[in-house]
């Protein structure tokens, strides 16, 4: 370890002393409330020193104010540098910062917002190319650069149909594919295609609850409409207003107990009728009679010598 590095690791002895004229800076800084006690000084380099103190803000939990002080060489007149606000290893930080691309999430788009899409998204692809189109070593033509500077120019009030668009040539490929509109100038791209499929599938496809309990698929239901293109193959717009995916892009595997050809609602099921019937008296004969009307041999005669064997009460005659 050479000498320079052995004197830059010790701290000064007059800027190390210079404790006062440290805090003094800080408390002119901070005021008198936010400096606390002298936490320690370190050695910069050669003659220059930072003192750290205690920051009392209740904000800053385990912060430290640094003042740094330094001398000339042979000088005996310590200086100040300057005075900043560090952490601490205990310190409250914020977050790391994140661009406001990565922190954006569905739905958080409100009315008035624009989200600008970057030059090199892979969602996105030339929306059409042909004849008229410019080799790409070669200047962009009169008609190109109209539409290059139309998409670069700064966003001005008013809906985008109101925006000014640049004269096309009539005849040429671009006039075309605007009657036929396909005048966009980026498409989706296979990748932004797969990505939109794979999140409709997710939130309306054949894995979600609630189409394992339907009755039946998407793709016989009168309520789906197809879309267009390739994605007519896999997907489609439910247009049933009681189903959890009215006016969603859903899964032809997809379904919902909102089934066009849902069977009939069944009857809801009649109780079981009651073992003791409570509500109804049942008849008991003394003489139990015969499916004819007429009394059992043998009964009637001793129902009658029963009578007749019965005493007589007092005072009968």
């Amino acid at each position: 370890m050479s000498a320079a590095t052995m004197r830059s690791r010790t701290p000064d002895r007059l800027c190390a002393e210079a404790v006062d004229l440290a805090r003094a800076e800080a408390v002119a800084a901070a005021g008198e409330a936010a400096v606390g006690e002298h936490l320690g000084a370190v050695a910069d380099g050669d003659r220059v020193v930072t003192h750290s103190f205690a920051c009392l803000e209740p904000a800053y939990r385990g912060w430290r104010w640094a003042v740094t002080v330094a001398r000339a060489a042979r000088a005996k007149r310590v200086t100040l540098d300057e005075t900043v606000l560090l952490p601490g290893d205990d310190a409250l930080l914020a977050p790391e910062w994140v661009p406001w691309s990565d922190r954006l999430r569905p739905g958080d788009l409100g009315p008035g917002d624009l989200l600008p899409t970057e030059a090199d998204d892979l969602r996105l692809e030339p929306g059409y190319t042909g004849e008229d189109a410019p080799p790409p070593d070669s200047p962009l033509s009169e008609e190109m650069e109209e539409r290059v500077a139309a998409e670069d120019a700064d966003v001005s009030a008013g809906p985008p149909a109101a925006q000014p668009s640049p004269a096309r040539a009539s005849g040429t490929i671009a006039a075309v594919a605007t009657e036929l509109g396909m005048g966009r100038a980026r498409v989706l791209s296979r990748y932004g295609l797969h990505t939109a499929a794979d999140r409709w599938d997710e939130s309306f496809g054949a894995k979600t609850a609630m189409a394992q309990a339907a009755p039946a698929a998407c793709m016989t239901c009168g309520f789906l409409v197809p879309l267009t293109g390739s994605l007519r193959q896999a997907f489609g717009v439910c247009a049933n207003e009681f189903s959890p995916a009215d006016g969603h892009v859903v899964s032809l595997t997809y379904g919902c107990g909102g089934h066009s050809e849902a069977a009939v609602m069944p009857k809801p099921p009649r109780p079981a009728p009651p073992v003791v019937d409570e509500t109804k008296v049942d008849p008991m004969p003394l003489r139990p009679g015969r499916p004819d009307g007429s009394v059992e041999d043998g009964v009637e005669d001793a129902d009658a010598a029963a009578e007749d064997a019965a005493p007589e009460e007092p005072g009968g005659s």
